[in-house]
């Protein structure tokens, strides 16, 4: 398995999601993230105390950006021979096997992967059996 390019380090400006408004508050609000659009709204008018709304400022340096921890970029793997591709590349991505591969073919795609020398970010994923 290739180590992957050296990288900066990967700064996350911010962990924490950004929560709809007034998600907290009432449960038929979902907490996923809306723009406020109220002509009195204190978090749209940006009032101090407020929550944060999400902004260009938050996002993350355009080097490391999609890195995993690891250096390498995800790529969506579905049978055996998209790992072909990744063989002069698996210094900067890792395989990741699709959720809809059976368990049969990840064996496979497993096996070619190793042959290729390319990381496979979730590789006994369906295929360590329960004892």
């Amino acid at each position: 398995m290739a180590a992957a390019k050296k990288h900066i380090k990967i700064v996350k400006k911010r962990t924490k999601r950004f929560n709809r408004h007034q998600s907290d508050t009432y449960k038929c609000v979902d907490a996923n993230w809306r723009k406020p659009k109220g002509i009195d709204n204190r978090v749209r008018r940006r009032f101090k105390g407020q929550a944060a709304m999400p902004s260009i400022g938050y996002g993350s340096n355009k080097k490391t950006r999609h890195l995993m921890p690891s250096g390498h970029k995800a790529f969506v793997v579905h049978n055996s021979r998209d790992v072909d591709l990744l063989l002069m590349h698996n210094k900067t991505f890792a395989a990741e096997i699709s959720h809809a591969v059976s368990s049969r073919k990840r064996v496979d795609i497993v096996a070619k992967a190793k042959q290729l020398g390319v990381k496979v970010t979730n590789a006994k994923a369906r295929v360590t059996t329960e004892s």
